[in-house]
C-alpha cells in the first residue's frame, strides 16, 4: 500500500491534474494486436492524454460493478496524465473491452459518444501470440494442440464469465464482438484495423487513426515510432494450424463480410 501510494505521489510531481470529464475514446482490442505499440504512440501525440498505465481494466470489473454502490467515474478519469496542457482528447487502451460481454454495455453507459478503436489479428496467429506469452509468464504449461483441445473445458470452469487467460481460440471469434458493440455504438463510432495493414503501413494508420480521432496528424512526431516484435522459439505446426482453420474459416468469412476486407491471408495454410 506504501509502494502504490508512493507512485501516485511520484506520477503527481511529473503530471497536471486533469479536470474530471468523460473519456473521449477507448482502445478496446484485442490483446496480441499490436495495443502496446499503439499506446506508445498515442501517448506521444501532443492533442491526446493517455492513462499513465496501459491497461485500465475499469469496465471488466466484475466486482466494481457488482457491487451495490455508485460507480466512481471520477477516480477512473483522473488517471489521465496531463503532460503539456496542450491535450484535447483523452483515453485509454485496454484489450479484454472487446472480449469481455459485460464490457460493452458499460461503456456505452458511460459514454454513448464515446469513440473505440478495435485492432483485429489473424486469430490464429493471434491465438499462438497469447499461448506464447502465457507459457512464458509460467502460467500455461501445455502444449498449443493439448492447450486448444482444453480451452472448451476451461471456459467453462470460467462460467458465468469468460476465462481471462486461457481463451486463446475463444478471443478470436471476431464476428460477434464486432456484433455485440454495433449493437450499441454506431459505425461512426467505431474504427477497425486489420492488425496486418497496421504492421505493414503504420504511418497510414496512424493518419487514419488520428483522422478518426479528429486530431492533427501534423502534431506527431514519427521519429518516436517504436517497433514491437518478438520473436517465438517454435512455429506453429501444421496440425495445429489446420485445426484453428477449420475452426475460424466461418467466423472469418463472417468479419470479412461485416467489415468489408480481404482475410485471404488469414486463411493460408503455411506458417506465418
Amino acid at each position: 500500500m506504501f509502494i502504490f501510494g508512493f507512485l501516485f505521489s511520484f506520477r503527481q510531481m511529473f503530471f497536471k491534474k486533469r479536470e474530471s470529464r468523460p473519456l473521449d475514446f477507448l482502445v478496446i482490442g484485442a490483446q496480441k494486436c499490436g495495443t502496446t505499440a499503439l499506446y506508445s504512440y498515442l501517448k506521444e501525440h501532443e492533442e491526446i492524454g493517455m492513462s499513465f498505465k496501459k491497461e485500465m481494466h475499469f469496465f471488466d470489473d466484475e466486482t466494481l460493478f457488482s457491487a451495490d454502490k455508485e460507480i466512481d467515474y471520477k477516480a477512473y478519469e483522473s488517471s489521465i496524465q496531463v503532460k503539456t496542457g496542450k491535450e484535447r482528447i483523452y483515453g485509454e487502451i485496454t484489450p479484454i473491452y472487446l472480449y469481455w460481454q459485460n464490457s460493452c454495455e458499460r461503456i456505452w453507459r458511460y459514454n454513448k459518444n464515446i469513440k473505440l478503436i478495435a485492432i483485429l489479428r489473424n486469430p490464429i496467429e493471434r491465438a499462438f501470440s497469447h499461448w506464447n506469452m502465457s507459457r512464458e509468464r509460467g502460467i500455461e504449461k501445455h502444449t498449443f494442440y493439448e492447450a486448444i483441445l482444453l480451452e472448451q473445458q476451461r471456459q467453462k470452469e470460467s462460467l458465468p464469465y469468460q476465462n481471462r487467460v486461457f481463451s486463446y481460440v475463444d478471443r478470436g471469434f471476431y464476428s460477434e464482438q464486432i456484433r455485440r458493440y454495433r449493437r450499441f455504438f454506431d459505425d461512426d463510432h467505431i474504427l477497425f484495423i486489420k492488425y496486418e495493414d497496421f504492421k505493414a503501413d503504420q504511418k497510414e494508420k496512424l493518419n487514419s487513426i488520428f483522422e478518426f480521432l479528429n486530431v492533427d496528424p501534423s502534431r506527431y512526431d514519427y521519429a518516436h515510432k517504436i517497433i514491437h516484435k518478438r520473436e517465438y522459439e517454435s512455429k506453429i505446426t501444421e496440425k495445429e494450424r489446420q485445426l484453428l482453420l477449420d475452426t475460424f474459416y466461418y467466423d472469418i468469412k463472417e468479419v470479412e463480410r461485416m467489415l468489408g476486407w480481404d482475410c485471404s491471408d488469414w486463411l493460408k495454410k503455411e506458417n506465418g
